[in-house]
């Protein structure tokens, strides 16, 4: 029997651990591949989820800026040239012009709790500086013309809101917002 070269066992066995090391590498790698995988998969979710949540408060921050002007009631009384605009929200509205094509507000006025209307002393220009909440006012439109009555066109109501935000509102209850004026 011949004895065993004990000069080669050095390398084998660092030839074995180095095999081991290389299988433990390529092993980690491989798990690491896997929960990167898994964090852009939880990632994209995540990313969805907060895209539908953005979506989802946009539309409430929406029906939030929208909720007072949708209370604003425009319409016509049984005067001719005259227009009234109802603010049914719980804030008060300024700014506030009627308009009917080429008609425009030249006087509007208060209309006080019963029915009763301001006092020709207290009407003013316009635009109608504010109407509170719960009030409604009266708007008499001009020039008149007989070829301008009965009046067809749309009564038109323009205002800003109690956040500064301007609108336009009709006798249809057609509501849009207004570009800000710089």
């Amino acid at each position: 029997m011949e004895s065993i070269n004990w000069g080669d066992a050095p390398t084998w066995i660092a030839a074995f651990f180095a095999g081991g090391a290389a299988l433990f590498a390529g092993m980690t790698i491989r798990s690491q591949r896997q929960q990167i995988a898994e964090q852009r998969r939880f990632i994209g979710e995540q990313s969805r989820n907060l895209w539908l949540e953005r979506a989802a408060l946009e539309a409430g921050q929406q029906e939030r800026r929208r909720a007072q002007a949708e209370l604003v009631y425009v319409g016509r009384t049984n005067r001719q040239p005259v227009g009234v605009v109802e603010n049914r929200s719980g804030a008060p509205i300024t700014d506030v012009v009627l308009r009917a094509g080429d008609m425009q507000t030249i006087e509007a006025g208060l209309v006080y709790p019963g029915g009763d209307r301001t006092p020709n002393g207290d009407r003013t220009d316009p635009p109608f500086a504010l109407i509170g909440a719960g009030r409604q006012a009266t708007f008499r439109l001009g020039p008149i013309q007989p070829s301008t009555l009965p009046i067809r066109e749309a009564f038109v109501a323009t205002f800003t809101d109690a956040d500064g935000i301007k609108w336009q509102r009709d006798e249809n209850g057609l509501l849009a917002e207004l570009p800000a004026e710089e």
